[in-house]
C-alpha cells in the first residue's frame, strides 16, 4: 500500500551533519504527518522530530536547536537535518508517516525499514 524508503544515514564525526531524507509511495490520499524516531541498541524507539500538514513540528529536548525537521508535499518527502552531531545521536533512524490511503479511510502509521547513524568521538 504504501512505502516509506529512507536514505542518508551513515558514518559521521561529532560535531558534523547530515540530512536524512524519506520519501513516500504507493497508495496515498493524504499524509496527515512525517516524522522520524531513533532507536539506539538496548533502548526504545524514541521522537526525534515530527512535521504535520499544517507545518507545525515538535522537536524532542535532546535535538532542538540542533535538527530541522522539513517537507516537501508535493514529493510526499520529509527530510532531517542534523547539525552538530554527538556520538549519543548513534542509532538506527526510522521514518514514519501518518497516512489515510482513500478519502473513506482512517489514519494509518507507516514505517521506515531504517538507516544507520553513526557518530564516531
Amino acid at each position: 500500500q504504501v512505502q516509506l524508503v529512507e536514505s542518508g544515514g551513515g558514518l559521521v564525526q561529532a560535531g558534523g551533519s547530515l540530512r536524512l531524507s524519506c520519501a513516500a509511495s504507493g497508495s496515498i490520499f493524504r499524509i496527515n504527518a512525517m516524522g522520524w524516531y531513533r532507536q539506539a541498541p538496548g533502548k526504545q524507539r524514541e521522537l526525534v522530530a515530527v512535521i504535520r500538514s499544517g507545518n507545525s513540528t515538535n522537536y524532542s529536548n535532546s535535538v532542538k536547536g540542533r535538527a530541522t525537521i522539513s517537507r516537501d508535499n508535493a514529493k510526499n518527502t520529509v527530510y532531517l537535518q542534523m547539525n552538530s552531531l554527538k556520538p549519543e545521536d548513534t542509532a538506527v533512524y526510522y521514518c514514519n508517516a501518518r497516512v489515510v490511503v482513500t478519502r473513506w479511510a482512517y489514519e494509518d502509521d507507516y514505517w521506515g525499514q531504517g538507516t544507520q547513524v553513526t557518530v564516531s568521538s
